[in-house]
């Protein structure tokens, strides 16, 4: 009983609510998180601020102070993390130092309870039951391996065995948003422990279709649940269940046009209906076994996704054209992992190995409507100018199907051993290696059929691409760093890693290959197999990091300081391009670039009552190696644009946040225990949004604050977000020669109920 008693206690030690509780009541005190809340993780052999790495650890009541409730609203509370709030749940793009993704693949990774959310349309999820993220900045490929060449995010659930009771939490602010989520903790026994829970959340939406009566673009339903069970079947050993499901519909891609030369905005306005909806369950099994001198863990993890999404896809009151696309996607994913047990030995290891597979089949059409049909016969009329030959089209709509399988495999093994008390008490070293072998196909099925009259007589041409291509490839990703502490609690680091990300197929390149064949003269040559593959592929996207750093906890634990500075080379770096012909987006490898840059992090307690956090990030990210080259009527490649020097798109040059938090003692045996304020002002800028950089968000900041009334298990928070209604862009793009942006989400206000019984 007592072996399993210290189990539970080494465990998790304390979890959200019950770890804010447990505080003293009459300070605010900085508190080492790793130290309150202590998270099993399989492959970290030390906490993660005694690690040669930049990190970043939000507790729950952090996340409450700075009102992070989902994956986007880290932008800047992070230093150089930024993720724009744009589209829908579908579009999770997160950027990290330079590093980042719009479709496809990621490039940073997230893992949730130890389980790895491999596609990045899973990213997007309900927080209700979250008890801390921590941030990993910077390639984690040796340990983590693909798609975390920028960085890391690891989301933990509470834990049932020391959270105890029932949650409930209701909260409603303007715009019609509602949300409540309801949460059952309980420990059954020194062996067992399971928490079960639900939550709903409306959002009526903030951006209005002019084309619809002005009827909300962005509404969103959502809803689902979570359990968990934890059950130490003996001293030394220790399962942990995760089952977790959300259902959402929702509304999204309010995109207006804005006209760059007169610098004018207009409302979006479309014609057709954007939406989008999601069933994702995510379940997970990590099973740890802790040896005499090692711990051997097993995390299992299946992901099952199936979507669908509708787009305006010329955004516009035009009837040009729409796309379809449904997802149907099941991800199993294997890691093994072994390391040393215990602190304080010269040596310190962690080896294992991993594997996956995904299914994924993407069923995506594009109808081409009335205008569409008259695009594309202004562009043949073009084509055929000084031709007798008249070519007439007759559809009304012409439909573009196309249907795609691609599976994913992978399989890695990795080791990583640190040295310590190297020379001299306090050094030491840290190498490690992963190799990873990924295997890519694709198996496509796109076609259409071109309806016409020629000289009075109907024909019809047709462009049908059916093929399967695949490719593989292996990667090593070594990481060497150097440590030195001070103490337990201060040390400076220098590292160097490598990272990267997959290469793939651009499903969305079939549109653009359909229409091309289509304009073609009758009798040209479909292209081969091996140039359709030629055309749809990426090759994956390298990065090699230089690091230096610092973690201190100084006057005497008053203050933390993460400090970092770094410099990325990255190589055949993934620049999302919208096709030639304008329909749909595609990845293409844009040569080189290198970012390097600055963070640091601060939080200080400055009396019993007043504490404060600031962060800062600074990234200075370019293109090296990146011209765009066409083919001339004579075959020759001459150059149409060059990029070289100008700013990677995507990536704010500064992020800052700052806060402060004020704690008000009530007498004893008042109605209330205490009243605490937050404040804080999140910012970030320049932004370019586009390659050519001739379209950017200055830097902007908004200032959003909390509320909050306690009383025993009880605390009421009014909050306020955008409190200044900043009006700011969150997003960008251009399409069909016309430039679309989303704006920022205006002033909000809102109030929280939280209750444990």
């Amino acid at each position: 009983m007592k072996k399993n008693n210290l189990l539970i206690a080494l465990t998790l030690i304390s979890s959200g609510t019950a770890w804010a509780e447990n505080l003293p009541k009459d300070t605010l005190k900085v508190i080492d998180i790793e130290e309150v809340v202590v998270i099993a993780s399989p492959k970290e052999t030390r906490k993660l601020r005694q690690q040669p790495a930049a990190v970043s650890l939000l507790s729950q009541k952090e996340m409450q102070a700075n009102q992070v409730t989902s994956l986007k609203s880290l932008t800047s509370v992070v230093p150089n993390l930024f993720i724009p709030d744009y589209g829908s749940k579908l579009t999770s793009a997160i950027y990290i130092r330079g590093i980042g993704s719009r479709i496809n693949t990621p490039s940073v990774g997230l893992y949730v309870d130890n389980v790895p959310y491999i596609d990045k349309s899973a990213f997007d999820f309900n927080y209700s039951d979250i008890e801390r993220i921590d941030v990993l900045r910077g390639p984690q490929g040796t340990l983590y391996g693909r798609n975390t060449m920028g960085g890391l995010i690891k989301v933990h659930t509470k834990s049932p065995f020391t959270y105890q009771g029932t949650d409930l939490r209701l909260g409603a602010g303007t715009y019609n948003n509602y949300n409540a989520s309801l949460t059952h903790y309980h420990r059954t026994s020194d062996q067992f422990a399971f928490s079960t829970g639900g939550f709903y959340e409306h959002a009526g939406g903030f951006f209005g279709n002019a084309a619809k009566d002005n009827k909300k673009m962005d509404r969103i339903q959502a809803g689902g649940g979570r359990f968990r069970g934890i059950y130490l079947p003996t001293a030394n050993l220790k399962l942990d269940l995760t089952l977790s499901y959300e259902y959402s519909d929702q509304g999204g891609y309010a995109y207006g046009m804005l006209n760059r030369k007169t610098n004018t905005y207009t409302d979006p306005a479309c014609n057709d209906e954007s939406s989008y909806h999601r069933s994702l369950l995510n379940s997970g099994l990590n099973l740890e076994y802790q040896g005499k001198h090692f711990v051997m863990s097993s995390v299992t993890g299946f992901q099952y996704l199936k979507d669908g999404m509708f787009i305006d896809q010329d955004f516009s009151p035009a009837d040009t054209y729409t796309l379809a696309q449904k997802q149907h996607q099941k991800t199993l994913t294997e890691e093994v992992t072994f390391k040393s047990r215990g602190t304080g030995h010269r040596w310190d290891w962690v080896a294992g190995a991993s594997a996956f597979y995904q299914w994924l089949a993407t069923d995506a059409p594009v109808t081409f409507k009335k205008d569409g049909i008259g695009m594309i016969q202004a562009m043949m009329d073009k084509s055929m100018a000084g031709s007798p030959v008249k070519i007439k089209l007759t559809d009304e709509t012409m439909p573009v199907p196309g249907l795609f399988d691609t599976p994913t495999m992978g399989a890695a093994a990795f080791h990583q051993s640190t040295i310590n008390h190297l020379l001299v008490d306090g050094l030491s070293a840290t190498i490690g290696l992963r190799l990873d072998y990924e295997k890519i196909k694709i198996d496509y099925n796109s076609s259409a059929v071109m309806n016409y009259t020629m000289m009075g007589i109907a024909g019809a041409r047709t462009a049908e691409f059916i093929g399967k291509a695949n490719t593989d490839y292996l990667q090593l990703l070594p990481k060497f760093a150097l440590k030195y502490d001070f103490d337990q609690r201060n040390n400076v680091y220098a590292s160097v890693s490598r990272g990267y990300r997959s290469g793939g197929y651009n499903i969305q390149m079939f549109s653009d290959l359909i229409s091309g064949q289509l304009m073609q003269k009758p009798g040209s040559a479909m292209p081969t197999p091996e140039e359709v593959a030629a055309t749809i592929a990426y090759k994956p996207e390298y990065s090699w990091n230089y690091e230096a750093g610092s973690h201190l906890t100084l006057c005497q634990g008053k203050l933390w300081a993460d400090l970092a500075a770094f410099y990325m080379d990255t190589r055949d770096q993934q620049v999302a391009q919208f096709a030639k012909s304008g329909l749909g987006r595609t990845t293409v490898n844009a040569g080189k670039s290198r970012s390097y840059g600055v963070e640091a992090s601060l939080r200080a307690n400055l009396t019993d009552a007043l504490s404060i956090n600031a962060n800062y990030g600074y990234t200075n990210a370019t293109f090296t190696d990146y011209v765009i080259r066409q083919q001339d009527a004579q075959g020759n490649l001459t150059e149409k644009a060059n990029y070289n020097g100008n700013y990677v798109p995507f990536v704010p040059k500064h992020t800052f946040s700052v806060g402060a938090q004020y704690l008000f003692l009530i007498a004893p045996r008042h109605w209330l225990d205490r009243v605490q304020v937050n404040a804080n002002y999140n910012a970030a800028g320049r932004i370019y949004w586009t390659e050519a950089n001739n379209v950017s968000q200055a830097f902007y900041g908004t200032l959003n604050g909390r509320l909050s009334f306690e009383k025993g298990n009880g605390a009421i928070a009014f909050w306020v977000r955008n409190a200044l209604d900043k009006n700011y862009q969150a997003f960008y793009f251009e399409s069909m020669g016309n430039g679309f942006q989303q704006k920022g989400r205006p002033v909000q206000l809102g109030v929280d109920i939280r209750c444990r019984f």
